[in-house]
């Protein structure tokens, strides 16, 4: 039997990318070496992460690749204790000005070489055209042969760097200097905006990363020490001051105060806290002092998740990122062979024919053989649509799961805390058997003492009254039926009806319009409690707004009784709804939709820790982040952190722009080059309307990826 090797995965800051062509050489050339699991490359956020076993390979070891391919690995700055943090570190920042100086003194050679181009081919040997254009070339291209040669050594072919540099020393060659440097220009210019674009895009992930808070002010006896939020622990009492963000979760002790949620929910609107008030990292405080006690470390912080969520979210690539990535490797390497073929082959087959016109052809087709616009554009439109995504309070862990959303055909949800506000509340209570109303909800509030549940919290809260727990003894809770526990001797049993029906104990059925939880006593029936839940605020507008986007089916899956469910269906226009089911009947009634789905998919959202199985068996899972529990936004594949399920339609509308857009860049990169290596061939296009429509092409689909985060 052989043992599974132990993984190791580790994130590299690297320097020196420019453009998700450069991400995907990195790739390429990581995958190859023995012992790597998985590699995935952000040209967004410049990191890369490996995984691979530690027997085989070492950190060394992929340091002196990423330096054999012309990058480098990034050591992270050590953070001092109350320093703020820099989530610049490690990203060169774009240097336009000392860009634009070299480019315009091209600009002028050309201009005027060009004008006096007669006079200086006239010359000796034509050496005043060269000792004009050779300069304004080696200035404009010198970055693009230089690594060209570089990579040539390296054994890397067919890269944008040597694909110019073969075009333009191809004219130079026949004496094409003029248009050998307008290529090279042009090309460089084209890299200025393409550069400035994939910059804007990174300075979109660090406004993002902005949001993790810089400083913590924690209360050590009486007085304030500013330390950063990850040296505090849980129990720390910390003082957040008006203007400050929340530097880790917590429950307010003192003060009370409005808080801007916006980071973490897309919602503007101010939320009042209090004392006793859950309040999360990322949240920023508006008005009053608060004292929090930390709940969570900084690492398990909401904020800490989102930054997480959001750097990672580009390492699981939408199936369409990952066909372009493939087809760069073999488009460049056909078109290059077809432009041999082009050069060396007219000539000898068709009378007339010269070499000069078509190596000329040949060096279009060269030039026009770039695949830049594909390979950087896709990339920025699934990156933009999961940062898009994120600003509006919705979390999606990787850009398959946006190409998945603009496929779905059926959405399930959860009922308590999804479409309900999962604040319950007793609005009656009814005894039986000669049972008085007060020593039904004392009972049932002693067997509900242990449980978290929403409904075991509003029936001690009907209570009002501090419980004795050391009075409870043999207390289960038993999943999809209730609680079984002992108190004063007497045993005590309340849950659903199934619970009675399973103990064998009589009552008188009950019809009513909320959650009823039934009480028997040493086997005899004392009554109910009935409780009830409100359903959202825009949980009837989320459904609609589903319905518009061509979502064929909504269901409600939940373990609250029949007429409940009938009830909260009919309020909300859902086609389907399947009540009374226990956790592991969730997932039989998932794996039934799933069967009957076809090739649609479909979304499962719930907030509970029992829906975490049923987030994870459906094709794309989507947890309430705000009220969720940890196990289900692990699970899911979306969080949405504002708790509102219209988000759902939000979020398959964002994925729906993203799909068209990557769609719209593919269609206009793939042709216009499939039409100008046509008008190559034909002799009608010329070097620079290539190296135009090149350039063009690309920075067209990098404006229209942009598009996706407003």
């Amino acid at each position: 039997m052989t043992s599974t090797p132990l993984l190791k995965t580790q994130q590299i800051q690297v320097g020196g990318m420019d453009c998700a062509s450069c991400a995907a050489k990195i790739e390429t050339a990581l995958d190859c070496l023995t012992g790597v699991a998985a590699v995935s490359v952000s040209a967004a956020t410049e990191q890369l992460t490996i995984s691979y076993d530690p027997a085989y390979l070492t950190e060394a070891e992929i340091n002196d690749r990423l330096i054999s391919l012309g990058y480098r690995a990034i050591a992270p700055t050590p953070q001092r204790d109350g320093a703020p943090h820099d989530p610049d570190r490690g990203s060169g920042e774009f240097d336009l000005p000392g860009e634009i100086i070299p480019v315009v003194g091209v600009m002028a050679l050309l201009a005027g070489g060009m004008i006096f181009g007669e006079f200086l081919r006239n010359t000796p040997y034509g050496l005043g055209e060269y000792a004009v254009f050779i300069p304004a070339y080696l200035v404009s291209g010198w970055t693009v042969v230089k690594t060209a040669g570089r990579n040539l050594l390296r054994g890397q072919l067919f890269d944008e760097n040597f694909l110019m540099t073969i075009a333009t020393l191809g004219a130079i060659a026949i004496r094409e200097l003029p248009e050998a440097v307008a290529v090279m220009l042009f090309y460089r210019i084209g890299e200025l905006f393409q550069e400035y674009a994939v910059g804007r895009s990174r300075r979109s992930i660090k406004a993002l990363l902005a949001l993790r808070p810089d400083i913590a002010h924690r209360q050590v006896e009486g007085s304030l020490e500013a330390v950063a939020p990850e040296t505090v622990a849980v129990g720390d009492v910390i003082v957040v001051k008006p203007g400050e963000k929340i530097p880790l979760d917590g429950e307010v002790l003192v003060g009370n105060s409005q808080v801007d949620t916006s980071a973490l929910t897309g919602e503007s609107v101010p939320r009042r806290v209090h004392i006793g008030s859950t309040v999360l990292a990322g949240m920023i405080n508006k008005t009053g002092v608060l004292t929090l006690r930390v709940t969570k470390l900084f690492g398990e912080s909401s904020i800490a998740k989102i930054l997480d969520l959001v750097q990672n979210a580009t390492h699981k690539k939408a199936a369409t990122e990952k066909l372009i990535t493939r087809l760069a490797r073999y488009y460049t390497p056909i078109v290059v062979i077809l432009s041999l073929l082009v050069a060396l082959l007219p000539p000898l087959l068709i009378p007339g024919a010269t070499h000069q016109t078509w190596v000329y052809r040949a060096l279009i087709l060269l030039v026009i053989s770039c695949p830049c616009g594909l390979v950087i554009s896709i990339p920025l439109g699934y990156f933009g649509g999961v940062g898009g995504a994120a600003k509006r309070g919705i979390l999606v862990k990787g850009s398959t799961f946006l190409d998945a959303l603009t496929t779905v055909k059926t959405v399930v949800f959860d009922k308590t805390g999804t479409l309900t506000q999962g604040v319950f509340k007793v609005t009656d209570i009814v005894p039986k058997n000669g049972f008085s109303a007060s020593e039904l909800i004392t009972l049932a509030a002693t067997a509900e003492a242990h449980s978290n549940h929403p409904i075991a919290q509003s029936i001690r809260e009907a209570y009002g009254e501090p419980i004795n727990n050391q009075g409870v003894t043999d207390y289960a809770e038993i999943a999809g039926y209730g609680i079984r526990a002992q108190s004063d001797g007497q045993i005590l049993l309340v849950g659903s009806d199934r619970l009675l029906h399973r103990e064998q104990i009589k009552f008188d059925p009950c019809i009513a319009s909320g959650t009823i939880v039934h009480l028997a006593v040493d086997q005899r029936y004392a009554g109910y409690i009935l409780i009830s839940d409100e359903i959202k605020q825009d949980a009837p507008q989320a459904i609609k707004d589903l319905k518009c986007l061509g979502v064929k089916q909504t269901v409600m899956l939940t373990g609250d009784n029949q007429r409940v469910a009938d009830h909260v269906a009919q309020q909300l226009g859902l086609d389907a709804y399947v009540a009374e089911l226990l956790p592991e009947g969730k997932v039989e009634a998932m794996e039934e939709i799933l069967h009957r789905s076809g090739q649609g998919k479909v979304v499962f959202v719930g907030d509970g820790i029992n829906d975490a199985p049923v987030i994870a068996r459906a094709d794309i899972g989507v947890a309430m982040g705000g009220l969720g529990s940890d196990a289900a936004i692990e699970t899911a594949d979306i969080v949405i952190m504002g708790d509102a399920p219209s988000k759902v339609a939000e979020a398959i509308q964002i994925a729906q722009k993203t799909r068209k857009i990557v769609l719209q860049n593919i269609v206009l990169a793939l042709g216009v080059k499939a039409l100008f290596i046509l008008l190559g061939i034909m002799g009608v296009a010329t070097l620079w309307e290539a190296v135009f429509a090149d350039v063009g092409v690309a920075l067209l689909a990098i404006l229209n990826a942009t598009r996706v985060m407003k």
